[in-house]
């Protein structure tokens, strides 16, 4: 995806002037490809062609430009996850549906996930703080689900808090390795992770 490309169902649609946006798609490319501390503000500007000074007038920093790029993809996570949580649903199909989605994110956003995932220990202090946050309710989000299910009977697992994070973690590293010329679709992917997590947690069935 270059800076110029459509942005759509990445999230970055709400950012607004367009080269504000732009510089996002651009920090994204170039964190995602040389890391947040080897990209400068100048590489940044370039794939957004735009000058470095003009980077300025949007972000006063490289790291501001992280903490967007960051509170952008949390949200969405917590967004699709807070979703299948509070579906009217036995929880194994709500579980199911989390990690389905959640992990197609990863897949179809894999740039922007690894920087959103792979990137936390840039953030300022507050910023970071504030990360944590959005990190924690999508942690407590699938707790829940995993509670429900062993609540009802639906789930047979040693420990919850554990198995949240085994969950959590392998999804979110799909970001790292999927490859769009690979022979997995997100879609199959994410239907793949969905059952071996519901084996996982010993679902019936």
């Amino acid at each position: 995806m270059s800076a110029q490309a459509s942005t759509s169902g990445e999230g970055w649609g709400d950012i607004t002037p367009d080269a504000a946006r732009r510089l996002v798609v651009a920090a994204v490319e170039a964190f995602a490809e040389r890391g947040y501390h080897a990209t400068t503000t100048r590489d940044i500007a370039g794939r957004a062609g735009m000058s470095p000074a003009a980077l300025y007038i949007h972000y006063k920093t490289k790291e501001e430009l992280l903490y967007q790029i960051s509170k952008v993809g949390h949200l969405r996570s917590l967004a699709m996850l807070s979703e299948a949580r509070d579906a009217d649903a036995p929880a194994a199909e709500r579980l199911a549906t989390a990690v389905r989605r959640f992990v197609r994110w990863h897949a179809e956003h894999h740039t922007t996930g690894r920087v959103v995932q792979y990137e936390l220990g840039a953030l300022a202090a507050d910023h970071y703080a504030e990360i944590v946050v959005l990190r924690r309710q999508s942690e407590d989000a699938i707790r829940s689900i995993i509670k429900d299910g062993v609540r009802d009977g639906e789930f047979d697992v040693p420990e919850v808090s554990g198995t949240t994070l085994a969950v959590l973690s392998l999804c979110i590293d799909v970001a790292r390795w999927f490859n769009p010329g690979g022979r997995r679709t997100p879609d199959e992917v994410g239907e793949l992770y969905a059952d071996l997590v519901l084996r996982m947690v010993r679902a019936p069935g």
